[in-house]
């Protein structure tokens, strides 16, 4: 299998058979590297959501190989995708996903309890998440007393509390007005910049992708364009 972080090789993914038969992604060749941030792009049913959901290890090829840290993460029993999942990729979401009951700083801390660390180790590396997603003094706030922008940060706290190798972004601005849109793709590139973080990103939103250092968009289950940011501006 090829290097890079994330591999596709001649991936096929393919839902029903006979005449409800379903190509959703037709052999994909994809490399990306530690440190890249990629917005995936494309129309609804052009493949770029499966491909997100194999990358994060939600799901597995029909055919081809998707290797993960240098591993055939495809062929992985569903506890081993798992085990994968909960030690290297983070996930944020459209939908924040937080417990509407309990704190921020506790909302962050759940991937930590699963881990069974430590209570005290538990609230110093949420806290730590909280900092670096600029929601220092908002701790204690549950999502409730949050706007829609400090609840999406709560939510990437939680996706890299863990130090995760990867994080898996979908639609993470879907939710968000234009300003509080452009401040996550800033924290998302100032994470991706500074802390080495490899993003991966599916959006419809050309704006939300140019944030992204490399843009890969799909047709019809294939890759029709792979360009770098500096690329996709010539153009």
């Amino acid at each position: 299998m090829r290097g890079g972080l994330i591999t596709f090789d001649k991936v096929w993914k393919t839902y029903g058979v006979g005449e409800a038969r379903v190509e959703a992604l037709a052999g994909v060749d994809m490399v990306i590297d530690r440190g890249e941030f990629v917005a995936i792009m494309g129309p609804s049913g052009s493949g770029k959501s499966t491909a997100m959901n194999i990358v994060g290890c939600l799901d597995t090829p029909t055919e081809g190989r998707y290797g993960f840290m240098g591993v055939d993460a495809g062929r992985l029993d569903r506890g081993r995708r798992a085990l994968l999942r909960n030690l290297y990729i983070g996930f944020v979401f459209q939908g924040y996903n937080l417990l509407p009951r309990t704190t921020a700083a506790e909302n962050v801390e759940l991937p930590l309890i699963y881990r069974g660390i430590p209570g005290a180790e538990r609230r110093k590396r949420a806290m730590d998440a909280l900092a670096k997603v600029g929601l220092t003094g908002r701790e204690r706030h549950t999502p409730a007393e949050l706007s829609g922008g400090q609840q999406q940060r709560v939510a990437i706290a939680r996706a890299i509390v863990t130090s995760p190798t990867l994080l898996v972004a979908d639609e993470p601005t879907g939710n968000l007005d234009t300003a509080r849109s452009h401040e996550i793709m800033d924290l998302l590139a100032g994470l991706n910049e500074e802390q080495g973080l490899t993003v991966v990103m599916v959006t419809h939103e050309a704006d939300i992708a140019a944030h992204a250092g490399r843009i890969i968009g799909f047709v019809d289950g294939r890759i029709g364009s792979d360009q770098l940011r500096a690329e996709a501006e010539v153009a």
